[in-house]
């Protein structure tokens, strides 16, 4: 039997696994490794990810799929951009990595990979169309339209984080009142800090909303209301039915979803009112590898 290596890249680690064609993860390493720094070139990063996945190849392997955050070129394999990486510009990642590897690579956007993993194996799978959305750091989404990724003309399709939704908060994108500044694990935390000056991570501002926190609350209520009215546009747009979500913001899901599906039905016209399902991932974590493991097998 053959295998394929998944690889999610983040800024500060990389997720690598062995998995075969039925989604089954047989190995799974997280390594940390630097990928955002300053000034680091498109042949340092290159250099990095070699030197993780190369001890995990074997001769079972038939190929390697990443997720990489940043902006590519349909399924060509070349990094536009990535805001991570802002020295890095057109740069043919899966082309470079097959070549210091000498085994097929495919990349792509890691929301796209993880819309792929939750349409192939989670949540969305065989649905004909799926909008998937990633919350953690930042948000980002991805498109399957009749079964297939959706990466628009040039590869920027989706980039569901930066919807403007208001109008204060400055992005990092450079604009103000993108999604992402009011919807993100990022921002819960942000907000929280900014009525109380504590700060924490995203879930113990959770756990201190389960114990009767107001502001740990409110701070999460508005992430699902913003969420709501950037999903209503989505959808007004596409007209389709099911979104799946994943990141590590779902894990305040019994308070983010009442909210997220309140302000979806009172912004959608009315024929389009209470028929959008909003999921949680069912992979949990593994929605982005298991969606790099999928465009590997198709090289």
């Amino acid at each position: 039997m053959s295998y394929v290596l998944a690889a999610d890249i983040g800024g500060t680690n990389i997720r690598a696994a062995i998995v075969d064609a039925e989604g089954s993860i047989l190995t799974e390493q997280r390594i940390e490794a630097t990928l955002s720094e300053p000034g680091l070139s498109a042949e340092e990063m290159l250099q990095r990810i070699v030197n993780i996945v190369q001890p995990m190849l074997n001769h079972n392997i038939k190929a390697v799929g990443l997720g990489f955050p940043g902006f590519f070129r349909g399924t060509s394999g070349i990094l536009a951009a990535s805001p991570n990486l802002p020295e890095i510009k057109e740069f043919a990642l899966a082309d470079a990595l097959r070549t210091a590897i000498n085994i097929p690579v495919a990349a792509q956007n890691d929301a796209l990979c993880a819309a792929i993993g939750e349409h192939k194996f989670g949540a969305g799978k065989d649905k004909q169309n799926l909008f998937h959305i990633t919350l953690g750091t930042g948000v980002g989404g991805g498109l399957i339209l009749n079964h297939a990724p959706w990466t628009g003309e040039s590869g920027m399709a989706m980039e569901f984080g930066h919807l403007h939704v208001a109008q204060e908060r400055l992005c990092g994108c450079g604009l103000h009142g993108c999604l992402e500044t009011y919807a993100s694990a990022t921002a819960v935390c942000n907000r929280y800090y900014e009525v109380t000056n504590e700060q924490h991570n995203a879930a113990h501002i959770y756990q201190l909303a389960c114990d009767g926190n107001n502001i740990a609350k409110d701070a999460i209520t508005q992430a699902g209301y913003y969420l709501g009215i950037a999903i209503a546009e989505a959808i007004k747009l596409l007209d389709l039915h099911t979104v799946t979500i994943s990141g590590g913001l779902t894990g305040a899901w019994p308070i983010l979803h009442p909210i997220m599906l309140e302000t979806l039905n009172k912004r959608l016209i009315p024929p389009l009112r209470n028929r959008v399902e909003i999921l949680p991932t069912s992979l949990g974590d593994q929605a982005g590898l298991l969606g790099a493991a999928a465009i590997a097998q198709n090289q």
